[in-house]
């Protein structure tokens, strides 16, 4: 039957191999069972209720990949818009979750439209290597900021801002042991270093009293809380244009290269196999809309996948694995319910730190591309908003290449993007 669905010797592999590697990409990925209900719930959702959404858009997200596309990818809500979700539609903007839920099913309604009709691709082609290098950075540096202040390092300070926290409190402090593990076990090459720094916090927290043990393992939670309470009028007739902007943006970006990328490592993408890419790109935008109507933010190509590319996942054997292994984790909601902002917080901080290396695909010496670029990354955790600082890139790359007199580079996209975001500072600002 796997041979049958998957193609195994097509592909020089084997179910043994591509069990292994959808076991390696799960355990490399599986820390956003933790972190996304720490996040989202925040808005007021409820965080068991976005445990079990969580689990089941990744499975399903994973098992449409896997049949759909047949690629060794795994599917999860991804980090960045989770964030984008909690801390600025809902906290800084005043929306409710119902409606910021709304937009995410929007924005993926229109990202399987862009996908179907190719503009996608026709979007990707003509956004500047520098702003797409800086999108990724300033969403690290947004969740660094996050993690920072969810562990009590970084604190509010009236003179200036922001201010160095009390190291001296037990979640500072777990929170930067919890950091150093992860660091370490990745540097050693041990697979899944983040779930295994997010348990280790757990548990001293456990010993230390400052975290109640719960249990392990007991029945699925309902979904009933999250699952179809999205406001899809509220969405359209709150303000929330400029959002669901954003939100189709980062999920072109993110998806899309992540895709291309751990599909170029596994060599999909060569030899004609290059037609399946669509398929991909297909099951990935469906994905975002289940995710929504389950009660949880945009579900992504996790980056995360390349370890299981490397332990030699090449079918979507791998992406079934990962999708069994995530509704196996329904069962330990106990645990992720025990689980302290700051034994998340390590893990943010980590991530955002790993998405800051694409400060090296920025072409430094040009100044017409850096200085948009820094404006982006920088804009971003400044102002608390992933949505400020993509306007402030993609308005100031057009306006820096006409004052040069480099308009004629400017691709299409670029100034469409640009014209969407002047457009929604003249009359959907904050």
């Amino acid at each position: 039957m796997f041979e049958r669905l998957f193609k195994l010797k097509e592909h020089g592999t084997t179910v043994r191999t591509e069990v292994i590697a959808g076991v390696t990409t799960f355990l490399t990925m599986s820390y956003i069972i933790f972190v996304n209900p720490d996040i989202l719930s925040t808005t007021g959702m409820d965080r068991n209720a976005i445990f079990v959404a969580t689990c089941l858009a990744a499975a399903l997200g994973s098992a449409v990949m896997a049949l759909v596309a047949n690629w060794p990818i795994g599917m999860a809500p991804g980090m960045g818009l989770n964030a984008f979700f909690a801390f600025t539609v809902v906290a800084a903007l005043g929306f409710t979750w119902q409606q910021a839920l709304g937009a995410v099913f929007i924005s993926g309604i229109i990202f399987l439209l862009l996908t179907v009709t190719g503009v996608r691709s026709w979007l990707i082609a003509g956004i500047p290597h520098s702003l797409r290098s800086a999108i990724a950075t300033g969403i690290g540096l947004f969740l660094g900021i996050i993690a920072l202040k969810n562990a009590g390092i970084v604190v509010d300070n009236p003179a200036t801002l922001v201010g160095l926290g009390d190291l001296k409190q037990t979640g500072p402090l777990l929170a930067i042991l919890g950091f150093f593990v992860i660091a370490v076990l990745d540097a050693l090459n041990v697979r899944g270093s983040i779930l295994i720094g997010i348990l280790v916090v757990t548990v001293l927290s456990m010993f230390l009293g400052v975290s109640e043990f719960q249990g392990i393992v007991s029945a699925p939670p309902s979904i009933a809380p999250t699952f179809l309470q999205l406001d899809i009028m509220g969405a359209l007739h709150g303000g929330l244009v400029h959002v669901i902007l954003v939100f189709v943006l980062v999920e072109v970006f993110d998806a899309t290269g992540t895709l291309i990328g751990v599909a170029k490592r596994a060599k999909l993408v060569e030899e004609g196999k290059a037609s399946r890419l669509g398929r991909a790109l297909l099951a990935d935008s469906s994905a975002i809309v289940a995710g929504s109507l389950m009660g949880t933010s945009s579900t992504t190509a996790y980056v995360e996948s390349a370890s299981g590319v490397q332990a030699g996942g090449r079918t979507g054997l791998t992406a079934l694995t990962i999708s069994v292994l995530f509704l196996a984790a329904l069962f330990i909601s106990p645990l992720a319910a025990a689980v302290p902002s700051y034994a998340t917080a390590p893990a943010l901080l980590y991530v955002a730190g790993l998405m800051m290396r694409e400060l090296t695909e920025i072409e430094w010496d040009d100044l017409t591309e850096a200085a948009p670029a820094a404006l982006t990354a920088i804009a971003m955790p400044f102002t608390y908003s992933i949505a400020n600082g993509l306007a402030f890139g993609f308005v100031s790359y057009v306006v820096l290449k006409v004052c040069t007199g480099k308009w004629n580079v400017i691709h299409p996209a670029t100034q469409l993007v640009a014209a969407l975001f002047i457009v929604r500072f003249a009359f959907f600002a904050e």
